[in-house]
């Protein structure tokens, strides 16, 4: 409340030209202590003394009337009447002031301006601690006009202070304050609280005087001259320069103070033309929302939005005009959010949490609008704003995705003033359309009347069964509007503070649907035979209950249950009058409902009432909405119903609910979500499936997993669906079929069908027919692999428990569901492949030796060649495996002789990734592991790399088998290629290692590996390492076997070194015209070593001194013009 010091001005002015001061003498100006002169004041008196005609009319007087017209309407009015008016006008209930001063009745929410959840802390609980400590002082009450002051108390770090607080009241509303703490808030103050708590609780301790106006008419000239100079006296710094301007324009004859009869008085009331409603400041609403909006959601700015709307709520339920007003600036500030044009400009979708906000608004201008008791001004003026922001450009739209082709069905109903138009030439839906549709609406049907205002409102004489028929076979009402609309009435009466009225209607709408789907079963049934025989079906609504933007089936639920559990507050009671006349009448009085509830079956609850309305909405078949977030709408509104649903604790009776809409569902065809055709585009029921079954698996299994395998399906994966039937419009709405599918929730669809199964899988534990069964749909309904797999697992861990025995059946299932997603990621790219194989050997373990077996045997049917090999084959022979199954000799040989055939034809296939492993595993028989090698031979001409082959080639002399490596090494230089520049290559590794190991075998495998080298290696200082190592010992001196050999060194300028020094000098010469070719000078320090490194090689020769000697006389004359380099050349070498 933005709580300013300065006094309100006046409303009217306040003149008595008929005034006589004989009728006031004798009686004192301040006038007795409020309520004194009353009867029952306060209810202070032991005895109940009945109220007088006075205070009975009064208080009438003061609630209806603004105290203008009672002063138009009589010529003179008593004074002790007016003082009774004047006590009456102030509030009486503390429930609008707690309103006013808290974010909910309750008081248990924080309020706007920040404060923590301490409720403590709020305004209103503040206030009444005020109150009760005595805080409260020099209570006034001056006419319409109540005066104090408030002490805040001292504490540590502050000071006491005193609040001086004013408030003006009109027809029982507070209807402007003012207060020195300068709080600035959305609501009241605690010291503004606190006031007008005294006033309420303690009337009689409060000196009450008539208006100003009327005490000034007692005074003669003298005393008005007397008091006027006192209180110039009393205030002077403050009204002097005030009461001059004020002296001076009375003392002018033309001035415009004296153009006016009479004059202003701030405690006299309202005048006739005051709207009578409760102090709201505007600009701390607006101030408040635009502040919230610009956090962007932080800050908990999403919480005090929606808590907000809840007090809009709050507000309309009190029918407080405030309600429509504080919900205009509300909306006018969200219209005015700059971030609506920047998302439009940049094509980007609104925040989920802002987008739900959006969606209340557009919810509570429906309530709005269909206020039962609004007037067609009223009315008129909502639809001109409402159509004003829904022209604005970057007005939201109601599906939140920038377009909607559904059809305007809140019109196309019997009251609606339009008829559908065409897609193509109709606007966008904005979240005003439907209020702005709803304009349309009335209350005058009588039916509609009757269903509303009578409890006994049957006819038993009824026997039109048609569609439309206004009664049921047993005489109940029955409403047949579009549900959607028909339920935006009843959340409008229920927000509107009717709640008995509300539950009438919503009886009637839950009567009508049973009645309808019972209709809809039958005439299916009728036509079953020939539907199933085309394998036809359709979508019978294009806009579902579940996730609609006026959710009907979550406001006959909440409306139902809130009746259940009489959570409905009396006290805001009336009932309502369609002649324009409003009641207030006690519910006491109204006898609104006879011992036994009306309109239920036998033995029917509320609660059994909203349990049914719910299974039979979520149960619909409907399509899945375009967009992103009209579709995750639809799943978290349907998630959330379930959730309510799962607070109730079934008893006997509705299980029978359960039992009988499963059927329904069941056998509903293209009426319901579980049928046995469903439209391809359907929204899919696993969740609410799921829900069902573990509802119905204790008191009926057979039925559960009927429901359960039923919904498994997806038909909107499937290549091929059921087709359109176009053939029944009057009954259903035909889609055009086989449309691209968008379903951006489709991940999030997939996984709520991994969930129904996996609950299926639980449950069937121990049953093998069962586990069968869902076996057999997951197999044919789910398609993703990852969410198969997850089953898979899901299976392992419930069959193996550490608490009991593995269940066989079920790790067989668990097994089976890995193999097919082997078979289903064979020949895609998965990131988590190798962890789908590890795990499948590891659950293959746990089923037995066979199932080892067997993934064996068909290997190639499940993994690549590298899989099997380098994971299931070599997992197979390990020793953990052996050890964990228990095996004897003989199934260790069998299982061992499997992963060996499994490895010479992985090698057969795949030589390049599974030779190696081919020959670990096959290291123990003879025979396997010569043909491991044989195929290693045959593959390393054509299809091997040299780093295949030289890692084959170590392993097999870590084996010891050197002369098979020295093949192997040699086969593996042939494909080598390394270039000059080359010298940090990875295979030069292998190269001298290939060397190193000839040199070891003796001179005849050096002198034929060495041209290999030359022809294969081009870079000198490989070639310079390789002749430096030929060197340094007699080849054969350390061979791995014993051999004989001449001890002595062999000689550079024989073969086969001879040729391996004339190439690495060939390749010193090369490198060094390459490298000069591009050089820089920052480069020419790290050439001249390389040329030392280089004179090192060519001095090996006999006559490598002339030779290095004319390269560098060459190299001076060829690149004579690198100045600087060639002398660093002279310098070093001459």
């Amino acid at each position: 409340m933005a709580e300013r010091v300065q006094q309100p001005p006046a409303k009217r002015l306040c003149c008595r030209p008929g005034y006589s001061t004989a009728c006031r003498q004798g009686q004192r100006a301040g006038g007795p202590v409020c309520g004194g002169s009353g009867p029952a004041q306060g209810g202070s008196s032991k005895t109940l003394v009945p109220e007088s005609l006075l205070d009975i009319a009064a208080r009438k007087v003061a609630e209806k009337w603004p105290f203008q017209r009672v002063e138009e309407r009589f010529e003179r009015i008593p004074e002790p009447v007016q003082r009774r008016i004047v006590y009456w006008s102030f509030p009486r209930s503390e429930r609008e002031i707690c309103m006013y001063s808290s974010f909910n009745t309750g008081g248990d929410e924080s309020g706007a301006s920040g404060e923590n959840g301490d409720e403590t802390r709020l305004p209103f609980r503040r206030g009444i601690a005020l109150l009760e400590s005595g805080c409260v002082d020099n209570v006034l009450q001056v006419g319409f006009h109540l005066s104090g002051t408030v002490t805040e108390p001292a504490t540590p770090s502050e000071p006491e202070v005193v609040c001086s607080v004013a408030i003006s009241f009109d027809r029982c509303k507070i209807t402007s304050v003012t207060c020195g703490c300068g709080n600035k808030d959305i609501f009241y103050c605690a010291h503004v609280v606190a006031l007008s708590l005294y006033r309420v609780r303690r009337p009689e301790q409060v000196k009450l005087h008539l208006p100003i106006s009327e005490t000034l008419f007692q005074m003669n000239r003298d005393q008005l001259q007397k008091f006027i100079q006192y209180l110039i006296t009393v205030h002077h710094t403050e009204v002097l320069p005030t009461a001059q301007k004020l002296a001076d324009e009375i003392l002018s004859q033309n001035s415009e103070i004296n153009q006016v009869h009479g004059a202003p008085d701030p405690t006299a009331g309202a005048s006739v033309d005051d709207e009578n409603c409760w102090h709201l400041d505007e600009e701390q609403v607006q101030e408040q929302v635009k502040l919230f909006l610009s956090q962007g959601g932080y800050h908990g700015s999403g919480k005090q939005l929606n808590l907000l709307f809840s007090k809009v709520r709050e507000m309309l339920k009190m029918r407080d005009s405030n309600g429509a007003r504080m919900l205009t600036l509300i909306t006018e500030q969200f219209m005015a959010d700059p971030r609506l044009a920047l998302w439009r400009q940049q094509g980007t979708t609104m925040t989920d949490k802002y987008r739900q906000l959006w969606d209340e608004l557009g919810a509570l201008w429906m309530c709005i609008v269909l206020n039962p008791h609004c007037k067609p001004e009223q009315k008129a003026c909502w639809l001109r704003q409402l159509k004003k922001w829904n022209g604005v450009d970057v007005c939201p739209w109601e599906d939140g995705n920038h377009g909607n082709e559904l059809p305007n069905l809140t019109n196309a109903l019997p009251q609606g003033a339009h008829g559908n138009q065409d897609s193509a030439s109709r606007p966008h839906r904005t979240v005003f359309t439907r209020a702005i549709e709803a304009c349309d609406l009335h209350w005058q049907d009588s039916h509609l009347q009757h269903i509303i205002s009578n409890d006994l409102y049957t006819n038993y004489c009824y026997h039109d069964n048609t569609e439309n028929s206004l009664f049921d076979s047993r005489g109940w009402p029955l409403w047949h509007e579009h549900v959607p609309t028909a339920c935006a009435r009843v959340d409008a009466l229920r927000s509107h503070g009717y709640p008995k009225e509300a539950l009438r209607l919503a009886i009637a709408i839950v009567n009508t649907l049973r009645r309808q789907q019972q209709k809809q079963l039958e005439l299916f049934r009728a036509h079953k035979k020939d539907l199933l025989h085309k394998g036809i079906t359709s979508i019978t609504n294009l806009e579902g209950w579940v996730g609609h933007p006026l959710d009907p089936i979550g406001t006959l639920f909440s409306t139902l249950m809130e009746a259940g559990r009489g959570d409905e507050d009396s006290s805001s009671g009336g009932f309502l009058d369609f002649s324009g006349n409003m009641s207030s009448t006690k519910c006491s009085e109204m006898q609104l409902f006879p011992s036994s509830p009306r309109f239920l079956e036998e033995g029917e609850s509320f609660l059994a009432l909203a349990v049914e309305t719910a299974l039979m909405g979520l149960g619909q078949q409907r399509i899945m909405p375009d967009g992103l977030y009209a579709q995750e709408k639809v799943c978290r509104n349907e998630e959330h119903l379930i959730a309510k649903l799962q607070e109730v604790d079934l008893d006997d009776t509705l299980v029978k609910i359960f039992r009988k809409q499963a059927v329904f569902l069941l056998e509903g065809g293209p009426y319901s979500g579980l049928g046995e055709l469903v439209y391809r585009e359907s929204v899919p029921m696993h969740t609410f499936a799921k829900y069902l079954f573990t509802s119905l698996l204790p008191h009926d299994a057979e039925l559960a997993y009927k429901i359960a395998l039923r919904a498994m399906r997806l038909p909107v994966l499937e290549s091929t669906a059921p087709s359109g039937d176009m053939s029944r419009p009057h009954h259903i709405v035909s889609v055009v079929p086989n449309r691209y599918p968008r379903w951006f929730t489709l991940s999030h669809i997939e996984s709520q069908q991994c969930e129904l199964a996996s609950t299926m899988l639980t449950a069937a534990k121990g049953d093998g027919r069962r586990l069968e069964t869902v076996l057999e749909s997951i197999q044919k309904n789910i398609h993703s692999s990852s969410h198969i797999f997850k089953l898979a697992q899901d299976a392992f861990k419930i069959a193996t428990l550490m608490d009991s025995l593995p269940d066989i059946t079920l790790l067989k299932v668990s097994l089976e569901l890995g193999l097919q997603v082997m078979r289903m990621t064979l020949s895609t790219l998965n990131w988590r492949r190798r962890e789908m194989v590890r795990w499948l050997v590891t659950c293959a373990t746990e089923v037995g030796v066979y199932a080892l077996d067997s993934i064996m045997q068909s290997w190639f049917t499940l993994f690549t060649p590298t899989e099997a090999t380098s994971i299931v084959a070599t997992t197979v022979m390990s020793n953990s495996t052996i050890v964990r199954l228990h095996l004897d000799c003989h199934q260790q040989e069998n299982l061992a002789s499997s992963a060996r055939t499994l490895a010479l034809q992985c090698a057969m296939k795949d030589p390049q990734n599974c030779a190696l492993s081919a020959l670990t595993l096959c290291e123990k028989d003879h025979i396997a592991f010569e043909t491991a090698y044989q195929i290693v031979l045959d593959a390393a001409t054509t299809g091997m790399s040299y780093t295949q082959l030289f890692t084959i080639a170590r392993y097999m002399e870590h084996r010891g088998y050197p002369m098979r490596a020295y093949k192997l090494a040699t086969l593996a230089m042939a494909h080598l290629n390394l270039s000059y520049n080359q010298d940090t290559h990875p295979a030069i590794n292998d190269v001298l290692w290939a060397c190193a190991l000839s040199h070891s075998l003796g001179k005849n495998e050096l002198a034929a590996i060495i041209p290999l080298v030359v022809k294969s290696v081009k870079c000198a200082t490989v070639l310079s390492d390789i002749l430096r190592r030929c060197t340094l010992t007699t080849p054969g001196m350390v061979a791995l076997h014993s051999r004989r050999n001449s001890g002595k060194l062999m000689s550079l300028d024989k073969a086969p070194l001879r040729q391996l020094l004339d190439a690495t000098i060939g390749a010193y010469i090369n490198t060094t015209h390459s490298r000069l070719t591009h050089i820089s000078p920052r480069h020419y320090s790290e050439f001249i070593e390389f040329l030392s490194k280089a004179r090192e090689t060519f001095l090996m020769a006999h006559d490598g001194h002339i030779q290095f000697t004319q390269f560098i006389d060459n190299l001076k004359q060829i690149y004579k013009g690198k100045k600087k380099l060639m002398m660093l050349v002279r310098e070093r070498f001459g």
